[in-house]
């Protein structure tokens, strides 16, 4: 049975740091792009950071760039978002998922039930 089990959210204050963290079952984690997505009230989820399925490479949203940084532990089975310099607009449902493409038409994706992140005074 796949899972994902976020965990980790919670209020923080302006300024401040979480680190979330996602723990994968069910699947051949080191196989799959693992990405953290959010969506906010009354917005649509959007993608916040991707990193490839071996770590190589990584890509951030603008809108974070600089302030959160995703890394992974392939033995742990276990994906990482470090969120710095928090802003109240990062205030979402922050959701793990994981992607393999495996054929054009075809991809395996998977989702978490997600972990809430409010950044308030």
């Amino acid at each position: 049975q796949v899972q994902l089990v976020e965990s980790g959210g919670g209020l923080v204050q302006p300024g401040g740091s979480l680190r979330l963290s996602c723990a994968a079952s069910g699947f051949t984690f080191r196989s799959y792009a693992m990405s953290w997505y959010r969506q906010a009230p009354g917005k649509e989820r959007e993608l916040v950071a991707t990193i490839t399925s071996a770590g190589g490479s990584t890509n951030y949203a603008d809108s974070v760039k600089g302030r959160f940084t995703i890394s992974r532990d392939n033995a742990k089975n276990t994906v990482y978002l470090q969120m710095n310099s928090l802003k109240p607009e990062d205030t979402a449902v922050y959701y793990c998922n994981a992607n393999r493409r495996v054929s054009p038409s075809y991809e395996y994706d998977f989702w978490g039930r997600g972990t809430q992140v409010t950044v308030s005074s």
